[in-house]
């Protein structure tokens, strides 16, 4: 039987988030359709975050009543405090997010909190969400580097993954914010990750900052991950983390996983369909490390 892989798409929250150009809540709808036709169910949609903070996040209400209300379908919503968290619930949110950075500069610098005061929050938001009955997942960013401070270290990371775990969360992301993780620290932190807290409930989530993220990917895999996060056409970066360039993309790492025999119940050729929707809503130049040579593929099979 060949063994699954989740993939969790963050392009309509993180990839769209750092974007210059609005993209209009209409054709958010679009490119999630456009998506969900090849095949990807785990959406992380939008954020209950401050409009003044993020503009491209402003419709985040008016998005999430817009989707469908489909069981097949998980529909995540990051949230940063207890008031985004009741934003998000008011609009119909049954799935959030909260983010803690590992470092205390990172956290000041994205929501304005010491970490012992981020934590607190963070902690309080998957409380009340799983005393609600919503699925609660958590991120520890900057788990490998923060912007500011440099290396993060280990034990920090885990002591913050235990914390979420007793808070009750269901999923545990690990992220990589600006990409400055090796191969070899990928494999070492999530190993340990899921002999403490299982391979159901540790999440992967890379940025392809050097060019690296499928090679980490692939030690995640190694190590034992079966869920990732990732981007549609590689969108992505974070306003607050100086230094953080696109998610790993959606047609990267489902190309990695199907060439190793996983299966990940995406349909390769309608994703591309999504990415030159989001070319045409961006503009050219969107794309993951896979794009070029799988058009020239297509152009080859035409010509035949």
């Amino acid at each position: 039987m060949t063994e699954r892989i989740f993939i969790n798409e963050v392009g309509l929250r993180d990839g769209l988030q750092n974007q210059p150009k609005i993209v209009s809540t209409e054709n958010k709808l679009t490119i999630f359709h456009a998506l969900a036709a090849a095949g990807l169910k785990a959406f992380e949609v939008t954020s209950f975050v401050s409009p003044k903070a993020v503009p491209q996040l402003a419709d985040a209400a008016d998005l999430l009543k817009s989707l469908p209300d489909d069981p097949q379908f998980r529909l995540t919503c990051l949230v940063p405090n207890m008031r985004g968290y009741e934003r998000a619930v008011s609009a119909g949110a049954r799935a959030i997010a909260v983010v803690l950075s590992a470092t205390n500069t990172l956290n000041r610098r994205n929501i304005n909190m010491s970490l012992d005061d981020a934590s607190a929050v963070c902690e309080q938001v998957v409380r009340k969400a799983k005393s609600d009955g919503l699925f609660a997942r958590a991120y520890i960013a900057a788990a490998f580097a923060c912007p500011f401070e440099g290396q993060t270290p280990r034990k920090i990371v885990f002591e913050l993954l235990d914390q979420m775990t007793t808070a009750g969360a269901d999923e545990l992301a690990i992220a990589d914010t600006i990409g400055a993780a090796n191969p070899k620290q990928v494999r070492d932190v999530f190993a340990a990750a899921i002999a403490s807290y299982g391979a159901t409930r540790t999440v992967a989530h890379f940025h392809d900052t050097r060019g690296l993220a499928s090679a980490l990917a692939w030690a995640a895999l190694d190590s034992g991950v079966r869920r990732f996060d990732s981007s549609i056409a590689g969108l992505g970066g974070c306003p607050f983390a100086p230094g953080a360039s696109g998610n790993v993309a959606t047609e990267d790492l489902n190309f990695l996983f199907r060439d190793l025999g996983f299966e990940t119940g995406i349909d390769f050729d309608k994703l591309f369909d999504a990415i030159d929707l989001v070319e045409n809503l961006l503009g050219p130049g969107h794309g993951g490390r896979i794009l070029p040579w799988y058009r020239t593929q297509r152009r080859n099979a035409v010509a035949e």
